[in-house]
């Protein structure tokens, strides 16, 4: 081991002409991508002139950014409702929170990249925008429906009740609010409005901390019924843009014959990517359903006709017909003819059109019949091919004659040379399927009307390209059908994706659960299991674990003037009761944005335990830190950080109140810079 350059190892003694010029910023000062102080400190880089005494100037903003930027009388196009300014503000608020490790209701809690995490996902949201903005591929989200029983989010809001009903125009110009038959907004209509506002104003501050998540090539797909699809799809455009808006998908879920009018079976899933000029050169595609066995049924036909093309494809087209309206095999349904003549025999195939899309000279040539010698019939546009193409086609068989020459030629497109497809924007899948397979997991009734996984996997595959090394977020988890989706994708393939769920510790009357988020860490532990069982020897390595997280107040007590805090010897211990060096550190990963998956070695020096994250971040939360304690943890720092160096600055965190005096405190600083530390934190 040596020292950095002109540095040494021994113990650091304090002297007073020594400069020290690192400090412990504390970590509370910190800022993250999205919260306020970030966005004015981004807009003074850029825009230095408009900010006076820190503060923006808009108008002088309005002047640096030209014509483009409206002023605030300017009529828009767009979504508004009240409460709508609030709620934007909520995005950018920093989190306060952290969240409280919790190895003893996880599975596999040292090897596992999963993280499942009970409590408001607002919240949740901005504790993970630090460590996780830019880095998630997907978001799948099936939040409320807003149906007037099931919509239980409710974020504070600043202003009083009267005031929102002014701003929603419930009330006119004295203040009067306006109701009842003879108002042009009744009971109803006023309620409706507060119901859509309430959900809007919810789902708006989360969807913008989630914009932050994604990658640029990110996809988020959200679904949605129509009670709120159109406010919703709005809502999207605002914070994705308009351009980089996929589909609206369409779920047919199953027919419901004692609807009143029609049956409420389709739900829909908004699909968004972050930036579509990203993906310009990516095609999504999927292998057609049931591959294998629509080219076994064709082996199959040729062989039950005695070899004979004809009664081959009859045998076919009943095969099809057979098949139940909703099987998913359908849509290659037109791949019905069984080719017997060009040395594929019993392949099928569909008849494609030959000619030219335009007209071009170069595709106009006689092709003769190969039983009358005579040209056939060409489209006016000429053929798909050259000549010289053509005549290979000819020679493989792949060209099919009509009777005689009057008839247009076709192509033959084989089914096992054309196995994805792009994917059309309704799909069926019958909803009461998830929910057996729910009930057969943990028991009948357990959790209602769950999120069918096996629709999640789909989606989730189709708009990764099948990539195995994909971070999943759901931030509305439910019963973790979407961690269950993962743990599937990853068996089927051998994949390495990983998901991060987020459930709110919403109460719910079942025997042996207390909230949601206890039915979402079951199902995934009895989930994860049984894909366990099933592993091959490829496929051993499959992440079928989980970390636990619960959202909590921050670790280190608010400062509140008490009489506790203004005794001197009862503030030096800041934590809050019952916490752990454990949870600290947690919250020192949150609020520096480390992956809280990170691996952690840890070893005990000088009464405490100190932290070495992939070696790059160190940190101690020790206390009565005198000055060859300061000294001791010092040298143990720097030997660590050499067993292993890295080419990246190494952070060193330690706790604000572990120090004995300010002497122990400027000693470890000056140790730390002696060695060649550059970063100190504290919490």
């Amino acid at each position: 081991m040596t020292a950095p350059e002109g540095h040494s190892l021994a113990p650091y003694q304090h002297k007073k002409d020594t400069l020290v010029t690192l400090e412990f910023e504390p970590v509370s000062d910190l800022s993250g991508p999205g919260e306020a102080k970030s966005n004015l400190d981004l807009l003074a880089r850029l825009f230095p002139d408009a900010m006076v005494d820190g503060t923006v100037d808009l108008d002088v903003l309005r002047d640096l950014l030209g014509e483009d930027a409206s002023s605030p009388s300017t009529e828009a196009f767009g979504l508004r409702w009240p409460g709508m300014a609030e709620a934007r503000r909520l995005s950018t608020v920093p989190a306060t929170g952290t969240l409280l490790p919790k190895p003893e209701e996880s599975v596999d809690w040292d090897a596992t990249r999963n993280i499942v995490i009970e409590g408001d996902n607002l919240e949740v949201l901005r504790l993970l925008r630090r460590g996780y903005t830019n880095k998630v591929d997907v978001i799948y989200i099936d939040p409320p429906y807003n149906t007037g029983n099931d919509f239980i989010y409710d974020d504070k809001r600043t202003t009083t009740q009267a005031e929102h009903e002014t701003a929603a125009g419930q009330r006119d110009e004295e203040g009067v609010l306006q109701t009842g038959v003879g108002s042009d907004r009744a009971e109803d209509r006023k309620a409706g409005a507060s119901k859509h506002s309430a959900w809007l104003s919810m789902m708006y501050p989360r969807m913008l901390v989630a914009h932050h998540l994604l990658k640029e090539t990110g996809v988020i797909i959200a679904a949605i019924d129509d009670t709120e699809h159109a406010r919703l799809k709005l809502l999207m455009d605002r914070i994705f843009g308009a351009e980089n808006f996929v589909a609206s998908v369409t779920w047919e879920g199953g027919r419901k014959n004692d609807a009143h009018l029609l049956s409420p079976s389709t739900d829909y899933m908004l699909i968004y990517v972050k930036n579509i000029s990203t993906l310009s050169d990516v095609r999504w595609r999927e292998p057609k359903p049931g591959l294998e066995s629509i080219l076994a049924a064709g082996k199959k036909a040729w062989e039950d006709s005695g070899e004979n093309e004809s009664d081959a494809t009859k045998i076919m087209k009943e095969w099809w017909k057979s098949l139940d309206p909703n099987d998913p095999r359908r849509a290659s349904e037109h791949y019905n003819q069984v080719d017997g003549n060009s040395g594929r025999p019993g392949v099928v195939y569909f008849r494609s059109d030959l000619r030219s899309p335009n007209p071009r000279a170069n595709l106009c040539y006689d092709l003769l019949h190969p039983e009358t010698k005579q040209p056939v019939n060409m489209h006016p546009n000429g053929w798909a091919f050259e000549k010289s193409r053509m005549t290979q086609m000819l020679t493989e068989g792949r060209i099919r004659f009509g009777s005689d020459e009057t008839t247009r030629p076709t192509l033959k497109r084989y089914l096992d040379e054309t196995s994805t497809q792009s994917v059309l924007p309704v799909f069926y899948m019958d909803r009461r399927a998830a929910s057996k397979r729910l009930d057969s997991l943990l028991g009948k009734g357990i959790f209602t009307f769950p999120k069918d996984e096996s629709v999640i996997a789909r989606w989730v595959n189709l708009v990764t390209q099948s990539k195995p090394e994909t971070l999943v977020l759901d931030f509305f988890a439910g019963s973790g059908s979407t961690g269950h989706a993962v743990m599937d994708l990853n068996a089927a393939d051998g994949g390495n994706r990983r998901y991060i769920l987020v459930q709110l510790d919403e109460l719910i009357d079942r025997d042996g659960y207390k909230t949601i988020a206890d039915i979402t860490r079951e199902r995934l532990r009895r989930a994860g299991a049984q894909i366990a069982s099933k592993l091959t020897l490829d496929t051993a390595h499959v992440d079928t674990g989980f970390r636990s997280y619960r959202l909590a107040s921050s670790n280190v007590k608010p400062w509140d003037g008490s009489p506790d805090q203004l005794n001197l010897f009862k503030s030096v211990d800041n934590l809050v009761e019952g916490r752990t060096t454990n949870d600290l550190l947690v919250e020192m990963m949150l609020r520096l944005g480390v992956d809280l998956t990170t691996p952690v070695e840890t070893r005990e020096v000088a009464g405490s335990t100190l932290y070495s994250l992939s070696g790059v971040l160190f940190a101690y939360f020790g206390t009565q830190m005198n000055v060859d304690r300061a000294n001791e943890i010092a040298k143990a720092l720097t030997t660590w950080r050499d067993e292993d160096p890295t080419d990246v600055d190494t952070t060193v965190v330690v706790r604000d109140t572990g120090f004995i005096d300010s002497a122990a405190k400027l000693n470890f600083a000056a140790a730390l810079e002696q060695a060649g530390f550059t970063k100190l934190r504290s919490i």
